[in-house]
């Protein structure tokens, strides 16, 4: 729980999201497996209308899935 309070463990995901994102290793159709969903769920209508905490969070909880499958399938240092 408290990795998850980081800001210093959110830093090293997101910028492990952005190597990911623009390495040429990764297979697009891995990255769209990232893309599309946040950029669906940020689209469509919310429940919370003006509240973008729970767009927040759900892009941290896939970000988070996402940054150690691939790091752990293309053996990309997490640090």
């Amino acid at each position: 729980m408290r990795k998850l309070l980081s800001l210093r463990h959110w830093k090293s995901t997101f910028s492990l999201i952005y190597k990911l994102i623009t390495s040429r290793r990764v297979a697009l159709w891995e990255k769209l497996l990232f893309i599309v969903p946040v950029a669906i769920y940020w689209i469509s209508p919310d429940f919370m209308p003006f509240v973008p905490i729970d767009d927040i969070a759900f892009t941290m909880i896939i970000a988070q899935v996402f940054a150690s499958r691939m790091a752990k399938k293309y053996n990309i240092d997490i640090t």
